[in-house]
């Protein structure tokens, strides 16, 4: 017989608060032997397939001011499109890449960084091929809910024209918001969580 779980209740969404960072990031925060290194703070070794880039910006509230309590994952396929998953039934990921990041802001500056490779396209659930991108999520004390957005790239243009997401969106103006500007091999991208320059994000 099925057991009714109909009693069972959603759980309150509340904020992040300042323990995230010491169940999450416990090195960052100088609390030593729980783990070698924090979880996701390595995506990459030195045989990691694909062009290799640092992702690098701050995550901005209503008044312009960093946040320096944030915490930031990232995660993205491979070089060759393929994704680091026991769902990815088209290939098999590049197994010395974890396609998976989290990293906290800086506690005076807000800065966040992460060293990566530039993602190959991936198709969407139609079969067109999306521009390379980078899942991201930001949470803080004030955010209740994760905030999801994408990290998009300024020399994938052509592609980014043509990604099925960002065609998506209604207001032409506010695909900016998801574009990361190359300087060298650094990728900026700033996360703007109110105002004129507000960033994308989507409800998943």
């Amino acid at each position: 017989m099925v057991q009714q779980l109909g009693f069972l209740k959603e759980t309150p969404s509340q904020t992040a608060g300042p323990y995230v960072h010491i169940g999450c990031t416990p090195n960052f925060c100088g609390i030593a032997g729980v783990y070698e290194a924090d979880l996701g703070v390595m995506m990459v070794n030195d045989k990691t397939l694909g062009e290799r880039i640092t992702l690098r910006g701050h995550v901005f509230d209503g008044t312009g001011t960093p946040l320096r309590d944030a915490l930031i994952e990232i995660w993205q396929a491979d070089s060759s499109g393929l994704y680091n998953s026991p769902s990815e039934l088209r290939g098999a990921a590049d197994p010395n890449f974890t396609g998976w990041g989290r990293c906290p802001t800086h506690m005076e500056t807000g800065e966040f960084v992460f060293e990566t490779i530039k993602p190959g396209q991936v198709p969407f659930k139609d079969g067109r091929l999306m521009a390379p991108h980078i899942s991201m999520w930001i949470v803080a004390r004030g955010i209740n809910i994760g905030l999801q957005t994408r990290v998009y790239f300024d020399d994938a243009k052509a592609a980014n024209d043509q990604d099925p997401i960002l065609m998506r969106i209604e207001h032409k103006n506010r695909v900016q918001t998801l574009i990361a500007r190359r300087e060298g091999s650094t990728y900026h991208f700033d996360v703007y969580l109110q105002g004129d320059e507000e960033t994308v994000f989507f409800d998943v």
